[in-house]
């Protein structure tokens, strides 16, 4: 999908939730996703429901030399390659993903665009290659499962909610290894690997990438949504930013922090994320594109916290969202005028 085609699923100033949830109940957790963020509800991943929704196995278990132990530990039997992949959502391992989608269809009035996320090729790589996959096979493997589950999640919301936009976020915590140096594959095979689950998708596609994960490699896979936490060092890649939302890319902001508590009001979360928006016009980036082609999130997955923490901070996100739109309305007749 073309960046271009990312408005067909976004429109300024939406708010959107990062991969985990705390609950325990999947019906719940749904629930809360549809009512904290009902313009932009997003599927929620529920560790602490099961191992089996963790942000690894939920995904890698359709390799079939992929076994998943009870504790939701990878054992490989590299004999099975040859066999062909298992993508199927079951009530365990995608419990959430599932009562979301019943959840949303059965509503009075059903979303008209919704966001899930799966991992992404490099994280679900580095995983196999630590469980004892040859590095080689591991990122190939791992980018035809990501690859094939990209495609069942675009035929289960046309089938389950048909006429809703869908957003599929890649989340990829591994790219800290290569911001740093230490990943077992390389820069441009990595941006190469990446890029091709990105496309041929009907959903419009992201990149989630957390702390200080390599934000470059995602914005060169081009990915049309990159999601990033709301830093001061951002403006080291301003150059980057500026030229993806010239490029009619759109950034998911990371602006409440999951890593410490947060208070009741936006305001200081918004003018964190005011101050760096000044920081990134002074180096060149385009005001009006900044806040038209914005929506507002929390910085990563709030399994960690519990379940009242986490819907404040769901609630922040769409308090700061609205502020977002409120900005790209005043921006755009601005311009117009």
């Amino acid at each position: 999908m073309s960046r271009t085609s990312a408005a067909v699923a976004l429109t300024p100033g939406l708010a959107t939730g990062i991969g985990s949830l705390p609950y325990l109940d999947a019906r719940e957790a749904a629930a809360v996703s549809l009512r904290c963020l009902p313009e932009l509800p997003a599927a929620p991943q529920l560790p602490e429901r099961t191992p089996l929704e963790g942000m690894i196995v939920q995904w890698a278990r359709a390799l079939p030399e992929v076994a998943i132990a009870p504790d939701g530990s990878i054992v490989l039997d590299l004999t099975r390659r040859s066999e062909p992949l298992a993508v199927d959502f079951d009530a365990e391992a995608h419990g959430g993903l599932l009562a979301f989608v019943e959840l949303a269809a059965t509503q009075a009035t059903r979303p008209e665009r919704v966001k899930l996320q799966i991992t992404g090729p490099l994280t679900m790589g580095v995983a196999l290659v630590r469980a004892g996959m040859p590095a080689g096979v591991a990122f190939a493997r791992a980018a035809q499962c990501t690859t094939a589950w990209v495609r069942a999640l675009d035929a289960l919301v046309a089938r389950e909610l048909p006429g809703t936009a869908s957003m599929i976020f890649v989340d990829e915590p591994a790219l800290v290894l290569w911001s740093r140096d230490g990943a077992p594959l390389e820069r441009e095979a990595a941006v190469d690997l990446l890029s091709g689950v990105l496309t041929g998708s009907t959903s419009t596609m992201g990149v989630h990438v957390c702390g200080d994960g390599d934000r470059r490699l995602a914005f060169e896979a081009g990915a049309p949504v990159v999601s990033l936490e709301v830093r001061g060092d951002l403006t080291d890649d301003a150059s980057r930013i500026g030229r993806h939302l010239e490029a009619d890319g759109w950034i998911a902001w990371g602006a409440v922090p999951t890593d410490r508590p947060i208070g009741e009001s936006p305001e200081g979360l918004w003018k964190d994320l005011a101050r760096v928006w000044c920081e990134l016009t002074r180096q060149g980036c385009d005001p009006i594109r900044l806040r038209t082609q914005a929506i507002v999130t929390p910085a990563c997955g709030l399994a960690g916290h519990g379940p009242s923490q986490a819907e404040r901070a769901l609630r922040l996100a769409r308090e700061l969202a609205g502020r977002v739109h409120d900005q790209s309305v005043a921006a755009r007749l601005t311009l117009g005028a």
